[in-house]
């Protein structure tokens, strides 16, 4: 790494540290028992109980798992379709300067746009700007911002209530929660927030896009809008869903070097904090430090290995018979899809972070980067995006991964596991195995079967085509191999494959963008995957915080593997790595790996 890179990881670990504490402990006195108010009670408490009153909910009650379960499945099915009618009915609603209708989003994009957004992916196979109204932006889709970081928060802390609570029945209230935290966390920081990004220049306006004359005398159209406000709860609920396509590259989303570091901070705030949240709630600040300290030393090592991979650049020119050096093909490191304000260390940085947790948002073409550095933010969300991961994601990510470690830690002493006083027995190990090998049958299965799958000219595919609302028709380029929408062959081709299952499936959003994904093929199977990612492991994390609530505290004695050391910390970042090396390698393997000995041998095949 550079001395340039080393500051900026200094610097950004430093400032992500000093805000860890005061956030985590004002967000534990958010999510407490109830029995004390939330610092900003008196300057918003009206708002929260006029949501309750709108809602028609009791604060109060308690939920089991199941009814937590079940009030969170119906409102993301509600508010998916919601979106989903939104983005049909854009014609004929307002805020819409540019006339944008329906066949902007045929009904597959549709689908999984709505998925995208309620799943907290925001994976865009779309322009925005040349696609979505206003309305379809702010309320369609960016109202997802705010519910689905909401909801993240919300599971986070009924996770937390699991090992909190003893011999108890319910592990809190789903709709107490998402108001709380949309109420007292993410709108006063996204009001503070959304001034800064003004002040940095992101513009917030409803004037329809304006055309005008380049110094070379040609015709352009500038895209505008309320892109402020949206890019606040985009970054800090770690969205990612970009108002313009080249997202935080675009100069109007992320303008300077301060407005990138900033965004860096907003993206990871919420889920380092949350750590401290954790011991805070179960009584052992000290937990959390260890599930902060494990998620750190895994940040830190893509970083340098990102930043590495990135600043050596590609070390020759791909054909055998030309010898010429890295330094001379790429002087200062690999600057090929990367904008000259961030640079090779900000960009390595930023897709480290933007992986790391469940944002998704880029500033650079990840699709450019050199098979080791991209091999990092791909690695990032196959390990369940853990490292900080995304707001509440994170946090219960690491959780089902401390549970497994210390089962293997129980295993090599001969005793039963417990973590923070809880037993952990045999339905708590086969829920976070569930989650676990769901999130692989998602990733593996979908890039397998879209590698070997020629889609048939005829029959229910060409029939898929016609359904009403359909953008394609039967010459379209949507049949024949899945392979065929691949810009690039070989390795990196499967790359970019891999990735987008990777991404859908670990809720991201970022892309390989050398893949066309707008076919009903992938926006389907991209779309099945998100739904998997979100709920297929969410679920399975509930029912083991409702088992673990129902138990007794066990004393802690000289048997109990303590948890609350670097030791600790160390054995999770091992379990992390083992879990994530032992499932997907072959994928990696076919990708990254590969292309990185071809580009080393300086062979094309």
């Amino acid at each position: 790494m550079t001395a340039m890179a080393t500051l900026q990881l200094v610097l950004f670990l430093g400032t992500l540290l000093l805000l860890t504490r005061p956030l985590g402990a004002y967000m534990a006195r958010v999510f407490g028992d109830g029995r004390e108010r939330p610092p900003l009670h008196r300057l918003l408490g009206w708002l929260e109980r006029g949501a309750y009153r709108a809602l028609g909910v009791d604060p109060q009650r308690d939920m089991s798992w199941t009814t937590y379960a079940v009030a969170l499945l119906l409102f993301s099915l509600v508010s998916t379709l919601f979106s989903y009618a939104v983005l049909r009915l854009q014609g004929v609603l307002p805020l819409n300067p540019q006339s944008f209708g329906a066949e902007q989003v045929p009904a597959d994009l549709a689908f999984n746009a709505a998925v995208s957004f309620a799943t907290n992916t925001n994976w865009q196979s779309y322009s925005p700007e040349v696609t979505l109204s206003y309305f379809s932006n702010m309320v369609g889709l960016a109202i997802h911002n705010w519910a689905s970081a909401a909801v993240g928060l919300a599971i986070a802390v009924a996770v937390t209530r699991g090992f909190a609570r003893r011999s108890a029945d319910g592990i809190g209230n789903f709709w107490a929660d998402c108001v709380r935290g949309t109420v007292y966390v993410l709108l006063p920081l996204c009001l503070v927030g959304a001034v800064v990004y003004l002040a940095c220049g992101v513009p917030q306006n409803f004037d329809a896009y304006r055309a005008v004359t380049t110094l070379e005398g040609g015709k352009q159209t500038i895209a505008l809008g309320p892109v402020a406000s949206q890019e606040i709860i985009k970054q800090l609920g770690t969205n990612g869903g970009g108002f313009f396509n080249a997202n935080s590259a675009h100069p109007f989303e992320n303008p300077s070097p301060f407005s990138n570091f900033f965004t860096l901070v907003l993206i990871w705030c919420i889920p380092a904090a949350l750590t401290h949240t954790f011991g805070k709630m179960v009584g052992n600040a000290k937990q959390g430090w260890a599930i902060f300290g494990a998620m750190a030393a895994l940040a830190i090592a893509g970083v340098v290995i990102c930043s590495s991979a990135e600043q050596a650049g590609t070390r020759h020119l791909s054909h055998a018979h030309i010898q010429t050096a890295a330094t001379a093909l790429q002087p200062g490191g690999n600057m090929e899809g990367k904008e000259v304000r961030f640079g090779v260390a900000g960009s390595a940085l930023f897709a480290t972070v933007t992986t790391g947790a469940s944002c998704g948002a880029v500033n650079a073409m990840h699709d450019s980067f050199t098979p080791l550095g991209g091999a990092v933010p791909l690695f990032n969300m196959l390990t369940g995006e853990v490292v900080f991961g995304g707001v509440g994601a994170g946090l219960y990510g690491m959780l089902m991964f401390a549970i497994l470690a210390v089962f293997i830690a129980g295993l090599m002493v001969g005793r039963t596991p417990e973590y923070l006083g809880k037993k952990i027995e045999r339905f708590e190990i086969q829920m976070a195995m569930l989650a676990t090998l769901v999130l692989a049958a998602s990733v593996l299965g979908l890039s397998a079967l879209s590698s070997a799958l020629d889609l048939p000219k005829e029959g229910a595919w060409a029939a898929l085509n016609t359904w009403p609302g359909s953008a394609y028709g039967a010459a379209d380029s949507v049949y024949g191999a899945a392979t065929g929408n691949f810009n690039n062959a070989g390795p990196h081709g499967f790359s970019e494959l891999f990735y987008a299952y990777a991404s859908a499936t670990a809720n991201n959003g970022s892309a390989f963008a050398g893949i066309t994904t707008n076919t009903p093929w992938y926006n389907a199977t991209l779309g099945a995957a998100m739904l998997v990612g979100r709920y297929l492991m969410i679920i399975p994390l509930l029912a083991m915080a409702g088992s673990l609530a129902k138990k007794g505290h066990v004393p802690r004695s000289s048997g109990t593997f303590p948890t609350d050391t670097p030791t600790f910390s160390g054995l999770l970042v091992g379990v992390v790595l083992i879990v994530g090396a032992l499932t997907y390698f072959p994928g990696v393997a076919l990708g990254p790996l590969v292309e990185h000995f071809q580009m080393s041998s300086l062979t094309t095949h």
